[in-house]
């Protein structure tokens, strides 16, 4: 009798087992069907609007109408948008894509910021026309690109995760399809660049690259390795690894590199007067001895001590046990936003983990301030009536056309939120709003 009713107990284990083996079995088949779904319809979508991006393209080329390019180009825009999202939903975060992606964030900045000017006033230049026809070509190549693999997939009933499982376990070997496709993709929009010399969607990026903020004379090897030595604070010149930069790049640098045990630090120094571009130093950071403010103390000091002139701190933000803070530069009290700086200060020490300035020497050079057109009062009606303002500034920006304008800049609440308005000191256009971050902003901020 104990004998039957070990067997049953044991058959009903046995069962119960199965059945849920067999329901784990279709769980997980449910989530694979569902993620190939996901997969299946970004990819057909990004063909699809990549298709749609190629013929409103032409019809911009084909317009005699100026009213109806600004709708067109808008709609350029939107698709560029939705296909730069199509691709974020496919997974190629470990296969190499970011050409086709830079290519669709330049078309959709360039759509962007045509669509808004007033091109009754301003019309497309033989210039924007001559791009216009290069990016219609460069569309078309990918469109018929993403053409064949979808025919391949349809044709083959070939399957995204098996795109998934190459990528995630670097399958060399194996021969996807898919993957061949989407690299065949990127060769080709990498190959744009290479005939165009880089991007020349608005030719914004080019400008700045004068890099107009440079001055003094050329320094040595010997010089930049002084230098490191000073801002690594290190002694010993023998850890220091020094480099220069070839003749094709956007300015000639020394790039100074160092390890000294779980201590490493890069830094990217101008010839040209040996002005530090970029610094960063990363090394274990120990318990918060100092305050935010204090932080903020530590970096104005750092920035004197390369004879930076006149700047601002307009905010500062904590990170676990670090401090980061952007200063901008400031000429006869008026914020100049693109000559911006941002230092990164260990709070355990106050030592400077990391520098940013290439913007500011881009785009320092003494500007020209024009007279306001409107009074601080009018700027203030142009503010929404429920933001509690709390300080006023005059400043320089880039507004959406990568033109510098003369704006009051207002910081205020509303809510539990505060925000950054620019409103353009001579017809009393909101330029732009920004929300800043939940952190400590510091009002009456110079230090």
């Amino acid at each position: 009798m104990k004998r039957w009713i070990l067997i049953s107990l044991l058959a009903i284990v046995v069962v119960g087992t199965g059945v849920w083996g067999y329901k784990e079995h279709q769980d997980k088949n449910a989530i694979l069907i569902q993620a190939e779904n996901t997969y299946q319809r970004a990819f057909h979508d990004l063909t699809y609007h990549t298709d749609l991006l190629h013929d409103k393209i032409g019809n911009v080329l084909a317009m005699n109408s100026q009213k109806r390019l600004s709708p067109e180009l808008a709609q350029i825009w939107r698709l560029t948008s939705e296909a730069q999202a199509d691709v974020g939903q496919l997974p190629l975060t470990l296969l190499p894509f970011n050409k086709t992606e830079e290519f669709l964030h330049d078309i959709g900045d360039f759509s962007y910021k045509t669509a808004i000017r007033n091109l009754s006033d301003e019309p497309l230049s033989d210039e924007e026309v001559t791009m216009l026809e290069d990016l219609y070509k460069q569309s078309g190549t990918i469109k018929d690109e993403l053409r064949k693999v979808q025919h391949t997939v349809l044709e083959e009933n070939l399957r995204w995760m098996d795109v998934q499982l190459a990528l995630a376990t670097n399958d060399a070997q194996g021969d996807n399809t898919i993957i061949d496709g989407f690299e065949t993709v990127e060769k080709s929009v990498a190959g744009f660049g290479e005939e165009n010399n880089g991007s020349n969607i608005i030719g914004i990026a080019d400008e700045n690259h004068e890099f107009k903020g440079l001055n003094g004379k050329e320094i040595s090897e010997q010089e930049a390795k002084e230098t490191a030595k000073k801002i690594f604070n290190i002694k010993d010149e023998q850890k220091i690894n020094m480099t220069k930069t070839g003749d094709g790049a956007d300015v000639q640098t020394w790039m100074a590199s160092y390890q000294d045990g779980d201590k490493n630090g890069y830094i990217d120094m101008s010839v040209k007067g040996g002005h530090p571009l970029t610094v960063m130093v990363e090394r274990p950071v120990k318990d918060t001895k100092i305050s935010l403010h204090e932080g903020a103390l530590k970096a104005n000091d750092y920035l004197k001590s390369f004879e930076f002139p006149d700047r601002e701190l307009i905010q500062s933000s904590q990170y676990e046990k670090e401090g980061v803070y952007s200063f901008v530069a400031s000429q006869g009290g008026v914020r100049i936003y693109p000559d911006a700086i941002q230092v990164k200060v260990a709070l355990d020490n106050g030592d400077m983990l990391g520098m940013s300035a290439k913007d500011y020497f881009m785009n320092h050079t003494k500007r020209d301030i024009p007279e306001t057109g409107i009074s601080e009062e009018e700027a203030r009606s142009s503010v929404n009536p429920d933001v509690k303002i709390q300080e006023q500034h005059m400043a320089i920006i880039e507004n959406d056309l990568a033109e510098e304008v003369l704006t009051y800049e207002f910081l205020g609440t509303l809510g539990d939120n505060t925000y950054r308005i620019f409103i353009n000191a001579e017809d009393g256009t909101e330029e732009k709003v920004e929300r800043l971050k939940a952190t400590e902003i510091k009002f009456s901020s110079a230090v």
